[in-house]
């Protein structure tokens, strides 16, 4: 196998990687329907304690920061392509996330959670950056990385920490839920989803620095594309061990800052901005943590073969990602079978355990007789519309 061909494999099975421990998250969340039913046992409910606390300690925030990182290096991959044949991808990509956020949309009639509609807005910025020089682009991330809007406001704070606090406005919204959710009409759901929940999600993305932090990760996987970070070879092989060596450095002090510096502040105001900051750069660093450890084992004999079960649902991310939506929005949903009333965290984890590997079959089979899937195949139709340049 080449070193461009195993480049390729890694990322197929880091980003299959991503869209399922995404999807069990959104399980065991009842795609947003938080609920928990009532009358359960004692040892059910502290296994419930257990699956919870854990998948969010390995997956929450750091799922995304991935698939994240692999949009930015997916955009350096198809702009180094075209350059290659003297084409400039830029105005193709910027219609390629017109569609993208299309897709986007018919996913979030199904799931508020929708994260398509962010990529190809906040994709967008990577358009002017794609010609900036490396030192440039890693400068303008770092900035980004360190929460500079929440730094204004911190600083804002400790210069007059009685400011007051407010609950966020994404709360109100999110409250707005039950109204559609539970109900029995799928076209409730959708409008719901679509108007009280596109706002619900949006503001909860900009309360939490989500954006800032989006677009630094688009810049670093474009930066890792640029490198060749995933060819393996001696010095990538050095590189990710450094990089897990020191991103797991980082994680353990900045974890134990972010359960203990609460009742440390006493400032509302300075420990509300504090707290976002501070759980971006915990997430950022446990992420680094995970790519990083997967690659190094992808390339160890004993893990590689068992690690790429996972390329075949990462080759069809966009298909996985809308269809976990669609199904689990039928699974847990009021229109559908309702189950986010009778299941518990653990529960909910065994279906979506059931369906990743259902998934992981069906993108088997299908990546054994076409080359994209479903709704890939769509993209890139779309993308390169007859008579232009491929």
């Amino acid at each position: 196998m080449s070193n461009e061909s195993k480049r390729y494999h890694v990322v197929d099975a880091l980003r299959g990687f991503a869209i399922v421990s995404i999807m069990l998250l959104h399980n065991i969340e009842h795609f947003d329907m938080y609920y928990t039913p009532q009358g359960l046992p004692q040892w059910l409910t502290a296994i419930d304690k257990v699956v919870w606390d854990s998948m969010f300690f390995l997956f929450g925030g750091k799922s995304y920061a991935i698939f994240a990182l692999l949009f930015g290096l997916t955009f350096f991959i198809q702009m180094h392509n075209t350059e290659k044949r003297g084409y400039d991808f830029r105005a193709r990509f910027a219609w390629r996330l017109a569609l993208l956020f299309l897709f986007g949309i018919i996913n979030a009639a199904f799931f508020q959670g929708d994260i398509l509609m962010y990529y190809a807005v906040v994709g967008l910025f990577l358009i002017p950056i794609a010609k900036l020089s490396d030192k440039t682009v890693l400068f303008i991330a770092i900035i980004l990385i360190l929460q500079p809007i929440e730094m204004v406001r911190m600083l804002a704070a400790i210069q007059n920490p009685g400011l007051p606090v407010h609950d966020p406005r994404s709360w109100a919204y999110f409250g707005n839920m039950p109204e559609y959710i539970p109900g029995s009409s799928l076209f409730a759901t959708m409008k719901g989803n679509l108007t009280n929940g596109r706002i619900a999600v949006t503001l909860w993305n900009w309360e939490n620095g989500r954006f800032v932090h989006m677009l630094a990760l688009f810049m670093l996987g474009m930066l890792a594309g640029r490198k060749k970070l995933f060819a393996w070879n001696e010095k990538t092989r050095r590189f990710w061990s450094g990089t897990l060596i020191i991103a797991a450095i980082a994680f353990i002090p900045l974890y134990a800052i972010k359960i203990n510096s609460g009742p440390l502040i006493e400032s509302d105001a300075i420990r509300h901005s504090f707290n976002i900051i501070e759980t971006s750069w915990t997430n950022l660093s446990f992420m680094l943590v995970l790519v990083s450890g997967f690659t190094l084992l992808f390339h160890t004999k004993a893990f590689r073969k068992p690690l790429n079960i996972l390329s075949p649902i990462g080759k069809m991310s966009l298909t996985n990602y809308v269809l976990q939506s669609i199904l689990g929005s039928f699974i847990y949903y009021g229109y559908g079978l309702g189950l986010y009333r009778h299941t518990s965290p653990a529960m909910a984890l065994v279906i979506g355990i059931v369906l990743a590997i259902i998934m992981g079959y069906f993108c088997t089979w299908w990546t054994k007789r076409y080359r994209r899937g479903p709704l890939e195949t769509i993209w890139h139709q779309l993308t390169w519309l007859p008579g232009s340049k491929q």
